[in-house]
């Protein structure tokens, strides 16, 4: 749900929706639900319900974390702190769609940043949640989060403003994001699964190549989160912008298939999952 609402969120920004709905919020044109029909009010209203409803469901999922049984400390305080910092996003947002409204001048730059990097934020937040609620972890499901983060960055690579291979549309925006996130989401679980592997010792992966995996993750993620940040227009994107960017998107791809080559040689079998607490 969430990383349909991030990819949403751009698809309403690059269609020019968000400045819909007469700049309103929480109405929509004096209305509570605008005509259902494809137009720029529907999108940004449609964003915005999809957003309410998965605002609960992360409420929901940090409950279940503190009701259910099994969830260690680090789980339940990254659920919690992703409902604590929910606000903050649901305040941005409600600025940046308020141009000449409540807030004047609201739909900046740095509105923009500031909800992309929040979002960037909870969502981290929720897939660590996930991946630390899910029980222990092993090296199948370490060689599978370092395998989806390549496939998922090097997908992106397709859709990026930094490759002149597709047009740079709003369904193009919003499919770099979702690869692009997917790539993301597999570089985080890559550095939680080698922290885990140091104590817990899957087979075939030591300490020191745990921490090579770990460290070109890292690397990998950093530039990536440039490419993503790069993907809206919080510059003006010359072509030494695209230079930058295209550097930062062969770095991401060049330390994450360094992350998956590192544990060629470490054994499909593990330590098997346990069942998810509360289950």
């Amino acid at each position: 749900m969430t990383l349909v609402l991030f990819s949403l969120g751009v698809y309403t920004a690059a269609t020019g929706s968000g400045l819909a709905c007469q700049a309103q919020w929480p109405l929509c044109s004096d209305q509570l639900i605008p005509a259902l029909t494809i137009n720029p009010d529907f999108i940004e209203w449609f964003h915005r319900a999809w957003a309410m409803v998965t605002g609960f469901l992360i409420v929901g999922v940090a409950g279940w974390t503190w009701l259910g049984s099994g969830f260690d400390r680090r789980t339940k305080l990254a659920a919690t702190l992703a409902v604590a910092i929910l606000p903050l996003q649901i305040t941005v947002g409600a600025i940046t769609v308020t141009l000449s409204g409540l807030v004047p001048g609201g739909y900046t730059v740095s509105t923009h940043a500031a909800h992309l990097s929040v979002a960037l934020t909870i969502f981290t937040l929720l897939g660590l949640a996930t991946i630390w609620g899910g029980g222990r972890g092993s090296a199948r499901l370490l060689r599978a989060a370092a395998g989806i983060a390549v496939v998922g960055i090097v997908a992106s690579a397709l859709f990026s403003r930094a490759v002149p291979f597709l047009t740079y549309a709003p369904p193009a925006q919003a499919a770099f994001y979702i690869t692009g996130l997917a790539g993301h989401l597999g570089l985080v679980a890559t550095v939680a699964y080698a922290t885990e592997a140091v104590r817990s010792g899957y087979a075939g992966l030591d300490a020191g190549t745990a921490g090579t995996v770990r460290a070109l993750a890292v690397g990998s993620m950093g530039a990536l989160v440039g490419t993503l940040l790069l993907g809206r227009d919080l510059v003006l994107y010359t072509a030494v912008w695209q230079q930058v960017n295209l550097v930062a998107l062969a770095a991401a791809v060049a330390l994450a298939a360094g992350s998956a080559w590192t544990l060629r040689g470490v054994e499909p079998d593990g330590p098997s999952s346990e069942p998810i607490g509360g289950d």
